[in-house]
């Protein structure tokens, strides 16, 4: 899993506005919109609602990620286990 460490709610709501402009032609067969709708043309508060949005999805791949850390520290999953008796 890559890490998600040091990236900020706006570069993820941005890059993911990229790409989701980028793709749009490709899963509705034409433009919705106009092809170059940039994320400074992007209206403040789509801006601020993709921003709010990226930044809980930050939060819960996250705690998800340091869950699933917490299980390997101190958990074999099953069939791992070392019992050394």
């Amino acid at each position: 899993m890559s890490t998600i460490h040091n990236v900020s709610a706006e570069e993820l709501a941005k890059v993911f506005h990229h790409y989701h402009e980028a793709l749009e032609n490709d899963f509705h067969g034409h433009a919705m919109r106009q092809a170059d709708f940039s994320w400074e043309q992007a209206p403040q508060n789509e801006r601020k609602l993709m921003i709010a949005a990226a930044r809980l999805t930050l939060l819960e791949l996250a705690a998800t990620s340091a869950m699933e850390k917490a299980d390997r520290q101190y958990f074999a999953k099953p069939g791992e286990a070392d019992w050394g008796c």
